[in-house]
């Protein structure tokens, strides 16, 4: 038996027997999904199944949308449906700052705030030796290269100079550490290093913390060096 209980060859073992082929297919599908297991999955399978067609198609077209509209900004790595994000896009925001976070919930979390005013960096990830995640998993050479190229903006080529990075990471080992490593290869350019204040509890998530924690965070953020 496999994972979530399907057999070697990634059909289903007793739980799916007698279904008609497309069922199977639907359950195994939805047990590949992050958290759901065998029977959670029959469960929508037979969901969907007694639902109105629209309402099904409805989800299956949201699906396709998703994968064929949605990308990462190519200057921060945000979700996006365009090439540049709406935060990078938008000409109000405070060029001379960047907040690094590790995913794009992240992003949201203290975009909700209404707090922070600057741009920001997904990392698409945090640094985790034990999983093999090392920095060239991460985007951390395009971070790298944004600080650069702002170190080099000249007067009228409309470019700002990055004057500070505040480490947004969650407060987890795995984020303490990606912070230390992010902070050591940045204090050569000369940038201030922060990091959010420690309102946000130790081994949480952004994606849980309320906007009042998030805003305070954001407030009280303290020098790396």
């Amino acid at each position: 038996m496999g994972k979530n209980g399907s057999n070697g060859n990634g059909k289903l073992g007793g739980v799916g027997h007698g279904y008609p082929g497309a069922v199977r297919e639907l359950i195994e599908r939805l047990s590949g999904l992050p958290g759901i297991g065998i029977r959670s999955a029959e469960r929508l399978a037979f969901h969907i199944l007694k639902s109105d067609p629209a309402e099904a198609m409805a989800l299956s077209s949201a699906i396709r949308a998703v994968k064929e509209s949605v990308r990462h900004c190519k200057v921060c790595f945000n979700l996006s449906d365009d090439d540049v994000c709406g935060v990078c896009a938008n000409p109000k925001r405070d060029r001379s700052l960047i907040c690094v976070v590790e995913q794009p919930k992240d992003l949201i979390a203290l975009e909700q705030t209404g707090m922070y005013q600057g741009l920001f960096h997904v990392l698409m990830g945090r640094l985790s030796p034990l999983d093999g995640v090392g920095p060239e998993d991460l985007t951390i050479s395009h971070l790298i290269g944004r600080v650069k190229a702002s170190q080099e903006a000249g007067d009228g080529d409309g470019r700002v100079r990055i004057e500070e990075i505040v480490l947004g990471l969650n407060p987890t080992l795995e984020g303490d550490g990606t912070a230390l490593y992010l902070a050591q290869e940045l204090s050569s350019f000369g940038v201030k290093v922060t990091r959010l204040a420690r309102g946000v509890p130790t081994g949480s998530s952004l994606e849980f913390a309320n906007k009042a924690v998030l805003a305070d965070a954001i407030a009280g953020r303290q020098s790396m060096g």
